[in-house]
């Protein structure tokens, strides 16, 4: 049995945080502003996941309000979803991903975002799809006032 499932995070860009994206800290002058890290590609790719299994989302599991997951690495978020979609019966089939943001440019630190991803998900890296796109300068995005990523996921049930 497959199951799909989509994930959409959005984070406010502000000077004096680390840029974190797909598990890699990304050379920039301002960073994203959130409880964790504020990865917003590894968000995405938890919601999606969890999503997948009608599991509700990265808030229910990890809640902003819990002194737990204060400044905690997205990536040990993305290893307790897999753990969950894994104690379920499900393996990943592959993620297909966008980050949306006008600086800095993404696609040098592609190939590391998708090694860093499919280690923490024991997947190959050709299962690990990133695209990244700007705005054109329209929008909050466009005026780097935010970023945002979406995911998609297939899962299929382990035999």
């Amino acid at each position: 049995m497959y199951r799909i499932g989509q994930g959409i995070d959005f984070h406010k860009m502000v000077a004096g945080r680390a840029l974190w994206l797909g598990g890699v800290q990304i050379p920039h002058h301002q960073g994203l502003l959130g409880h964790s890290d504020a990865d917003v590609l590894l968000h995405a790719i938890c919601d999606a996941l969890l999503g997948a299994l009608a599991l509700g989302d990265i808030g229910v599991h990890f809640p902003d309000t819990s002194a737990e997951y204060k400044d905690i690495d997205s990536k040990v978020l993305l290893a307790k979803t897999y753990q969950l979609i894994s104690d379920k019966g499900y393996g990943i089939v592959n993620i297909d991903s966008t980050l949306l943001l006008q600086a800095p440019k993404i696609k040098p630190h592609i190939p590391a975002m998708q090694a860093c991803i499919a280690a923490i998900l024991h997947l190959d890296i050709d299962a690990i799809s990133i695209k990244a796109t700007t705005t054109e300068e329209l929008s909050f995005i466009g005026r780097e006032e935010g970023a945002v990523a979406t995911a998609n996921v297939l899962l299929m049930k382990n035999k």
